[in-house]
């Protein structure tokens, strides 16, 4: 690997272990091996490179997601809701592994209005995140149906956000995959007459 690559495998371990604000440039620097000059050489700054590095560690979230469903072969033929379950079964059981993940999203997501370079950098990188959820989490193919893409990974932005807020307060009495699936069975079903 060169500085470039270096510098960036060294903010994600950074922005990890110790998160957005509390990373310096020199923290990167150590972390990567390179000298303080590479950053503004290769990223412009500081938080360019940071935003890049996050960008990169959600993208590498979703990959999982992507790989898991690959491996078990035929998603098409299950039951929605069995897949549905599945998947947050999938989810919940990979967020203690993903602990670090999550709370630097939550601090990203506060840092937003106070930041307008990581908003503008988050813009795409989260519509694209929106059709890989759909698509990974319902099977529902982004480029065969764009508009239902849209609206599904909406739906399971949403709910991951919410979800996650849960498990990082209180995993003893955050969601289950059952109770999500129980959950989105009431919606459907609607209120009995």
């Amino acid at each position: 690997m060169g500085h470039r690559e270096d510098l960036l495998e060294g903010a994600k371990r950074c922005l990890l272990e110790k998160g957005y604000a509390r990373t310096t440039a020199r923290d990167i620097v150590a972390a990567s091996g390179t000298n303080l000059a590479s950053i503004g050489y290769h990223y412009g700054s500081k938080e360019a490179l940071l935003n890049l590095a996050f960008l990169k560690v959600t993208e590498e979230w979703g990959d999982v997601l992507t790989e898991k469903r690959d491996a078990d072969g035929d998603e098409a033929s299950r039951p929605p809701l069995d897949q549905f379950r599945d998947t947050w079964q999938q989810v919940i059981d990979s967020f203690e592994g993903t602990r670090s993940v999550w709370q630097l999203q939550m601090e990203v997501v506060s840092r937003i209005d106070q930041d307008p370079e990581l908003r503008k950098a988050l813009l795409g990188p989260q519509r694209e995140g929106r059709a890989g959820l759909a698509e990974n989490m319902l099977g529902i193919d982004p480029e065969k149906d764009p508009e239902k893409a849209r609206v599904a990974g909406l739906f399971c932005q949403a709910l991951l956000a919410g979800v996650m807020v849960q498990w990082l307060m209180d995993s003893e009495s955050a969601p289950s995959a059952q109770d999500l699936t129980d959950g989105l069975k009431a919606v459907l079903e609607g209120r009995e007459s």
